[in-house]
């Protein structure tokens, strides 16, 4: 089978030949008006050497998705199930429970599609049009290799608006319980995620590790979980031995779970909950006097696209300054951001600027960054997204 040609400008190919997998629209050659969307085309140098298949969408500035390093690679049964079987045996070395991410898109060589893994239950995103098209060939893939009893399509993400995709929610095989909630086990503690109702795919395997982290330094302490969710770090500082656990979150939903996941490990007694908003309740908390020995932050990306860089890093500073003030005497700061558009040394850059603002030393703990089941392609620094650190905070006035 030979594919359609899609040709890069001269020069184009030097990124590619680095290791990256995206192809800009302004780097063809060819007519992108002549391509379908989830269209598979050889890529070409503008010699018209082959350098591999790529996943077209002329609509979208990433016009092109590498995917194989040979031409003419169909996305088959074959094809889909080597890459399921590699992907599988990482998180298999990584991880002794069945609980994480199996898919991580570009990462794991399969542009446009995460995977999360809830035992024997398979949360599917597809969030490209190429990948669309080779549903069938992926879910017999993810069937043969995995064997689930249940597969969830979870395909609401914003990214599908961008490929031309419609967005729906469905069971693919198997069923759920009448709640859509599913059961996990992430650093000896279990929660339940809603992964029809919940955000994403219910669940966020990224911080794994930095919340395994926070339980070393929780126990005995009385915490407050900013932008919590389902309990993810505030549960598991709970059941780490805090003393007192508050869970902020503006979502009832997500709060009503805290509740649920807390019962589930037996400290409901020492986790409550305020709804509201991260900024507003904090300001509140303050006005009470009420004081922290722990603070975690882990808000939404702020900063969702390039040119928001300038406001949403204010608006982190604005939340660890809160945070700074809410804190006991060599209270411990959590500090986390989401957004890829903002690196490390930015997060450390703010929360230093937030203990100069408000005349507190910081000390920095530990810095943190995703999981491997997160794995980075060293070539594209978009998928590297999490980042934390942990700070200990006093009063220059020792």
């Amino acid at each position: 089978m030979n594919f359609p040609e899609l040709r890069l400008k001269p020069r184009a190919d030097k990124r590619l030949k680095l290791g990256h997998m995206w192809v800009y629209s302004n780097e063809i050659s060819s007519n992108l008006k002549d391509f379908e969307p989830g269209v598979l085309a050889t890529l070409t140098a503008d010699s018209g050497k082959p350098i591999g298949t790529v996943m077209v969408n002329p609509h979208h500035l990433i016009c092109a998705r590498l995917f194989s390093r040979k031409p003419n690679q169909p996305l088959s049964h074959g094809f889909l199930s080597r890459r399921i079987e590699s992907a599988l045996g990482l998180r298999e070395q990584v991880f002794k429970k069945p609980f994480y991410r199996l898919i991580y898109g570009d990462s794991d060589g399969l542009p446009g599609l995460v995977v999360d893994r809830f035992g024997s239950i398979l949360v599917v995103q597809i969030s490209s049009a190429g990948m669309e098209l080779a549903i069938a060939e992926l879910l017999s893939a993810l069937d043969s290799v995995v064997k689930p009893e249940c597969i969830v399509l979870k395909n609401d993400g914003k990214l599908r608006d961008s490929e031309g995709l419609e967005s729906y929610v469905r069971i693919e095989k198997g069923q759920l319980t009448e709640t859509g909630l599913v059961e996990l086990e992430e650093n000896q503690t279990r929660f339940l995620a809603p992964v029809i109702d919940g955000q994403k795919t219910g669940w966020f395997y990224d911080h794994r590790f930095n919340r395994q982290r926070v339980q070393h330094y929780a126990k005995g302490k009385r915490v407050l979980d900013v932008c919590s969710y389902i309990g993810g770090w505030g549960v598991q500082a709970a059941n780490a031995g805090a003393s007192h656990v508050v869970c902020l979150d503006a979502s009832k939903f997500a709060l009503d779970l805290v509740n649920k996941n807390a019962q589930l490990n037996d400290v409901a007694q020492k986790v409550s909950g305020i709804e509201g908003d991260a900024f507003k309740e904090m300001k509140n908390l303050r006005e009470a006097g009420e004081k922290f020995d722990m603070v975690i932050l882990d808000p939404p990306a702020f900063i969702p696209r390039r040119k928001d860089h300038k406001e949403g890093k204010q608006a982190y500073s604005r939340l660890n300054q809160l945070a700074l003030r809410l804190m006991a005497p060599e209270g411990i700061l959590v500090s986390a951001s989401c957004s890829m558009h903002l690196t490390q040394e930015d997060l450390t850059d703010v929360v230093r600027g937030a203990g100069r603002q408000i005349d507190r030393q910081v000390q920095l703990l530990e810095l943190g960054h995703q999981a491997p089941d997160h794995p980075v392609h060293p070539a594209i620094p978009e998928t590297r997204y999490i980042k934390s650190l942990i700070a200990r905070v006093k009063s220059t006035e020792f």
